[in-house]
This record gives C-alpha cells, sequence and structure tokens, in this order.
C-alpha cells in the first residue's frame, strides 16, 4: 500500500528519509486510531536500554524490552499483542494485532511463560497528533503509509524495521531504504 493509500487505524507511518523532526528519525508508527479528534499510535523501532521489569514494582521473569512509543506522556505504559486467545480485553487494531487489554492478566501470563516476549511489545509514551495535524503532515510529503502483518511486525527486529519494510514495499522505496542517514557523508 503506497504512500497515495489513506492513513487509517493499522496503518503504518514510514518517516521520510529527510522528515526533521529527532522524535521520529527513521521511524515506523503502526497507528491506532485515525479520526477527525485526532491520532495516535506507537514508534515500533526506537528501543530504549529498560525492560518492563524496570518499570513495575512486581516481578516480571522475562526480559521484556520496552520501546519508545513516542514523544508524549513517556510516564504511561502501553502494550500491542497477537494473542487475544490469551489476553483478556484489547483492541484489534489490525488483523492479528491487540491493543491494550487486561495488564494484570498480561503480566501473569508473561510469568507463565504462556505469553511469549514475541508475540507481545511494550512502549513507554505515545506518538499523538491534534485533530488534522497528521493529515496535514501527510499532505507535506513527510510519511509513507503502508501496511504489514503481524508476523512481519512482531518478528523484525527494531533496529532493521525501517529498512526492511522499505525493503518489501519494492520500487522507489527499496531506493529510499539506502539513503544515508546523513547525506552529507556519502
Amino acid at each position: 500500500m503506497p504512500s497515495a493509500a489513506k492513513v487509517s487505524k493499522g496503518s503504518l507511518l514510514i518517516a521520510k528519509p529527510f522528515l526533521g523532526d529527532p522524535n521520529f528519525e527513521r521511524g515506523v508508527i503502526l497507528m491506532c486510531e485515525h479520526n477527525e479528534q485526532g491520532s495516535f499510535g506507537f514508534v515500533l523501532n526506537q528501543t530504549t536500554d529498560l525492560f518492563l521489569g524496570d518499570v513495575l514494582d512486581e516481578t516480571i521473569y522475562q526480559d521484556i524490552p520496552l520501546h519508545l512509543g513516542g514523544p508524549v506522556e513517556k510516564n504511561t505504559l502501553h502494550f500491542i499483542h497477537r494473542r487475544p486467545d490469551l489476553v483478556v480485553g484489547g483492541t484489534e487494531i489490525m488483523k492479528d494485532v491487540y491493543w491494550g487489554g487486561d495488564f494484570e492478566n498480561v503480566k501473569t501470563l508473561l510469568n507463565l511463560n504462556t505469553l511469549k516476549q514475541e508475540d507481545v511489545m511494550f512502549f513507554i509514551g505515545y506518538s499523538g497528533w491534534s485533530g488534522g495535524q497528521l493529515d496535514d503532515e501527510i499532505k507535506q510529503d513527510s510519511w509513507i503509509i503502508s501496511s504489514t502483518t503481524s508476523d512481519f511486525l512482531f518478528s523484525t527486529p527494531a533496529g532493521n524495521f525501517w529498512r526492511e519494510i522499505l525493503r518489501n514495499m519494492g520500487g522507489e522505496y527499496r531506493s529510499i531504504a539506502h539513503y544515508p542517514i546523513d547525506p552529507r557523508l556519502n
């Protein structure tokens, strides 16, 4: 689904190489909501040095890495998963990907090793736009809009995500995937 597509829940926003916003440099955002009131999602490919257990009072036996979901409310914790058969609640945002759910249930499932690290992603903060703001950025050609699968989303390492999604799109996007971060160094 190339850039001419419209953004919607489940879309990926891929930062163009020269976006100019350090919060989203080479960022790929999974959109959880997009409507007239505003938009929000999570950056899939910005990691932190923290694990889930580092930000909770209770022990989590698995070392689940935390991603930086975006620059808004970095004191909040969010998650997406692909196990609605295990996680109670949650909102489907695309085929086989759900946002949120019963957090107490998730912690228990993680500690029982029933819910695996490859089936859940946790984020500190989120990416948000007021009504119309994201549409304006898209009109300014700041973002590429695409889609993905649950398997790609949960199995692609964060450090490779931006480049791999562009390569998979083919054509001109395959070329963009090879742009240097700083073209002056090319």
